[in-house]
């Protein structure tokens, strides 16, 4: 057996999805943030731009800075093969997607004119509370689901408090973050009832 069939392209989905990101990322460094803001970047642009409409997903692939990169990626590592692998590829694909989709439209909607976003941390949020529902049996909800919804939803509305508040201004999106874990948590009920 060659060393090539030892490894296994276990989640192409995830897998294709950290490569494109890593690859917006060093678009990104070599332009200096023009292809970040360009195609990797959420923001309010004329509905008639039709890069408006890449932009609504594309703003998943793009990332600040390496540290943006490894944190969101970490996790989604850590994550996505257990989805794709209980859901599906196609199905995965779609959550994500569609998570895209409604954060970006999101932000657009609620943000400052000049605000911009990107980043997978909708995409992250998404993920854990999907993660989640794998244990859901029976109508019975795990304990785990219960701690990990308070925790990452809770962290993320007292992130946008304090920001309205003016207490701090991280530059962080936590409304993003919010409605993408909504959306997990939508995932896994209609996957639940399937």
């Amino acid at each position: 057996m060659s060393s090539m069939e030892l490894i296994n392209y276990n989640a192409p989905v995830v897998l294709t999805y950290a490569a494109v990101s890593l690859i917006a990322l060093i678009l990104g460094k070599l332009t200096r943030g023009s292809t970040d803001r360009l195609l990797f970047s959420i923001y309010k642009s004329s509905p008639l731009n039709p890069l408006t409409y890449l932009r609504l997903v594309g703003h998943v692939f793009g990332h600040a800075n390496w540290q943006h990169y490894i944190g969101n990626f970490m996790l989604i590592l850590l994550i996505g093969p257990m989805l794709e692998d209980r859901y599906g590829s196609y199905s995965l694909a779609a959550m994500i997607l569609i998570t895209a989709v409604v954060t970006g439209l999101l932000f657009i909607a609620f943000s400052k004119r000049g605000s911009a976003a990107l980043g997978a941390s909708g995409i992250v949020f998404m993920m854990i509370l999907l993660g989640s529902f794998i244990n859901v049996e029976q109508g019975r909800i795990p304990v785990t689901l219960i701690i990990v919804a308070v925790m990452y939803i809770g962290k993320e509305f007292l992130g946008e408090a304090a920001k309205t508040l003016k207490m701090k201004n991280n530059g962080v999106a936590h409304a993003m973050h919010i409605f993408g874990g909504l959306c997990g948590a939508a995932f896994g009920v209609f996957m639940y009832l399937l």
